[in-house]
């Protein structure tokens, strides 16, 4: 899929497809890249995510523009999202370190696990999310619970995003790892510095997504599927 992706981001990028241009079909595509369907669907999804198409029900897929400039996850620009986060999950952390119970440490300790051993995707990305309600909860306020909640949707579309694109997940592993242990601790001054590292590199490896194509993809025969 990474393949594909950044085979159609070049030929955008280049200039190949022009803005307003309508993409192949997916049969058509399919057929010169020599992919299946559902990778070349996961790569047109990434493109719409970073705004350089939009699909168009019975019509097919567009270009937009011609360059990456702020991602879009479900309702909210990546640039949205992420200055919200900083601002709640944070402070958050700091909150979940001093107020924490036992159960709220046995369910991110045991979510953590789980996280540490899953494979598939999908199914880490869902626990991403549960994680992250699970440090809200542990401040005990349900009003952060309420915010992070709003955000679900979104947080999961740009853990899959950066998963696919980023390699995020053993990262994000240890990120949790760090979040977790210094909620054990009880020390607000690591909970938030751990928090605050994890939405660093967030951050940095949307951007680098953002700001490098791939531009290495052979432009004659089509990448293996």
């Amino acid at each position: 899929m990474e393949a594909v992706l950044g085979h159609l981001r070049a030929a955008i990028e280049r200039g190949e497809y022009a803005i307003g241009d309508k993409l192949p079909s997916e049969a058509e595509l399919c057929r010169t890249l020599e992919v299946s369907r559902p990778v070349l669907r996961e790569a047109l999804r990434a493109l719409q995510t970073m705004g350089l198409t939009v699909s168009k029900t019975g019509k097919g897929t567009f270009v937009l523009a011609n360059a990456v400039e702020d991602p879009t996850f479900g309702d909210y620009a990546a640039s949205d999202l992420l200055e919200v986060r900083r601002h709640v999950e944070i402070p958050v952390a700091g909150y979940a370190a001093r107020r924490r119970s036992a159960e709220n440490l046995d369910h991110l300790a045991h979510l953590l696990d789980r996280m540490e051993q899953e494979t598939d995707t999908t199914a880490w990305v869902a626990m991403d999310t549960l994680f992250h309600l699970g440090v809200a909860e542990a401040a005990q306020n349900p009003v952060f619970r309420r915010v992070i909640e709003e955000i679900r949707d979104a947080l999961a579309r740009q853990s899959a995003f950066l998963n696919e694109l980023g390699g995020r997940r053993e990262q994000s592993n240890r990120e949790h790892r760090a979040i977790v242990e210094a909620l054990m601790d009880g020390s607000e001054t690591d909970a938030v510095d751990a928090m605050a590292h994890h939405l660093d590199r967030v951050e940095t490896t949307l951007t680098d997504i953002v700001r490098s194509p791939r531009t290495d993809i052979p432009t004659e025969g089509g990448p293996e599927a």
